[in-house]
């Protein structure tokens, strides 16, 4: 009888000791969803445009792969000839939402932001989206501090070669933190960011507001939670990514 050795253990993942938080969906509730929905009038039916869709093909993603996939997914013809001017309606209508007051912060998150900080853990914030430091700037936490000052990284709406699920936004923070990729954690709401973070060999902490958790598991999230007070702090001070216990 062949006796086959057993599977060496994967190595375990090195302590945690920084942290590369996503914008959109994981500390602001933006209108980007909306403005996508809303530039879509003329081109197909904004109400069939579901906050699922989002998820699976914008969320996270560059303007005009957002804008492409959308069009795909929505069976525009001639998406390729067509997205960048989608692209280009769904960015004035984002800029009038924020105009009009339409970004909040999420209460959890900014509370999470001033754990991590307190923790003495560096961050960095990273996003594709070139509206990102617009609407953090005036966000304020419980201190008085802008939440756009409480990173001490900001590579927000940088031209990259490639989007994601490309790790290469996260592994350019996780390079201007000084910190090794492996102990990064990444907080993301996309499966394609919860995608990147695993392709740059971070840890993915999955926030599922929009019901969405199956997607982010999917995604290979290292753990799902549907609000950052779930996130045991104490863990996180030893390195570790766990959920409160009851």
């Amino acid at each position: 009888m062949i006796r086959h050795s057993a599977q060496p253990e994967p190595a375990p993942r090195p302590a945690l000791c920084a942290a590369i938080l996503d914008v959109d969906g994981v500390l602001l509730a933006s209108p980007h969803e909306r403005a996508w929905r809303e530039a879509l009038e003329g081109y197909a039916d904004p109400a069939a445009f579901t906050t699922a869709i989002y998820q699976a093909v914008a969320a996270g993603k560059p303007r005009l792969d957002g804008a492409l996939a959308t069009l795909k997914a929505m069976g525009v013809a001639q998406a390729d000839q067509k997205a960048g001017e989608y692209a280009k309606a769904k960015q004035a209508r984002l800029e009038a939402l924020i105009r009009a007051g339409a970004v909040k912060a999420f209460p959890d998150a900014l509370r999470f932001v001033q754990a991590v900080h307190d923790l003495g853990w560096p961050m960095a914030v990273a996003s594709s989206s070139k509206n990102a430091n617009a609407m953090m700037a005036p966000i304020r936490l419980a201190s008085g501090v802008s939440l756009l000052d409480m990173f001490s990284v900001n590579v927000c709406g940088f031209d990259l070669r490639r989007g994601k699920p490309d790790p290469e936004l996260f592994l350019l923070a996780a390079a201007r933190l000084h910190i090794a990729a492996e102990q990064c954690l990444v907080v993301e709401d996309a499966p394609a960011g919860i995608e990147a973070a695993c392709a740059g060999r971070m840890a993915g902490l999955g926030v599922a507001r929009l019901g969405d958790a199956a997607l982010l598991r999917a995604a290979h999230a290292d753990l799902v939670v549907t609000s950052l007070d779930e996130v045991a702090v104490d863990a996180l001070a030893a390195g570790q990514l766990r959920r409160v216990t009851q």
